[in-house]
């Protein structure tokens, strides 16, 4: 649903609930130019301008979200197998599909906290730390690092916003969205990988050790 077509729809949804809670609200629509974006809209609940909750959440299926790199390089620039203990740290956070991430400790966070507490007794979290550490082991003339992929899900539900006084033409606005972030291990069956991964050095990366410091040696630098 493109905002354009998400915003319409609030607004015809606005005189039937207008109507249900008795508040008298404009009849003719809005015209494209005075309504709000849901960016707009969803910032008004962030910062309690509008009074907000995130109706009928629903819960997707969990699923493995895309491995990324958590860790340093290891390069192994000697002519034998090298092996190194690493620590690694990893945190994700939610994202909506209004746009942007969903702050901790921000206006909307605790409003989806709520809404998926009271409707599922599930404890719906916006960010997932881990840290830990692995031992890597590379291949001579070889790069190798952690990668570590979260279990995620999908939370769907729309938010409506209520305004004392008319707002945009109207004292409610409707606006649908999807939040996608960190799930708890194990949920529906899926649970986080770590892996150890590895690749041959690309030609400038040879280079790194034929000079300085690093001439025949096992380092570890930022990607």
């Amino acid at each position: 649903m493109t905002r354009n077509r998400a915003l319409r729809y609030g607004g015809r949804t606005l005189v039937l609930a207008a109507t249900a809670f008795g508040m008298v609200a404009v009849a003719v629509p809005a015209v494209a130019d005075d309504q709000p974006t849901a960016e707009q809209i969803v910032a008004d609940c962030a910062s309690g301008e509008g009074k907000c909750s995130f109706n009928s959440p629903e819960l997707g299926k969990a699923y493995l979200g895309e491995p990324r790199q958590v860790s340093e390089l290891l390069f192994n620039c000697t002519a034998s197998p090298a092996s190194q203990s690493m620590s690694w740290a990893d945190t994700v956070g939610s994202s909506h599909s209004v746009g942007g991430s969903v702050t901790v400790g921000g206006g909307i966070e605790g409003i989806i906290t709520a809404s998926v507490t009271a409707t599922y007794n599930y404890t719906w979290q916006s960010s997932h730390t881990e840290t830990s550490s692995f031992t890597v082991n590379v291949q001579p003339g070889e790069v190798g690092w952690i990668s570590r992929a979260q279990v995620m899900q999908r939370i769907s539900g729309t938010w409506q916003t209520h305004y004392d006084d008319p707002k945009w033409g109207h004292y409610y606005w409707f606006v649908p969205d999807v939040i996608t972030g960190p799930a708890p291990n194990g949920t529906d069956g899926k649970h986080s990988a770590v892996v150890v991964k590895s690749r041959k050095m690309t030609a400038d990366e040879k280079k790194l050790c034929t000079t300085g410091a690093t001439r025949g040696e096992v380092f570890t630098r930022s990607s």
